[in-house]
């Protein structure tokens, strides 16, 4: 949603300290980890209005933001 504040430790603030620790330990996660938040700021330059793509980029920008969130969150509570 507009406005929201999807990054990575707000989403999961209970894996706070975990995703701390892959981050500096697991180059997989650290890709998917940057990968999400490069999406994520460019949804957020989206809503702010700052671009203007079609609906369509938008809305697989989004899709593509929840599947990296559901692969971290994956790893994050089975590593």
């Amino acid at each position: 949603m507009l406005g929201e504040n999807h990054d990575l430790v707000h989403e999961f603030p209970e894996h706070k300290e975990r995703i701390h620790e892959l981050k500096i330990s697991d180059k997989h996660f650290q890709h998917l980890y940057d990968k999400y938040h490069n999406v994520n700021d460019q949804i957020i330059r989206i809503e702010g209005g700052r671009e203007t793509p079609s609906d369509v980029f938008t809305e697989n920008l989004k899709k593509e933001r929840l599947h990296l969130k559901d692969e971290l969150l994956s790893i994050i509570v089975n590593v």
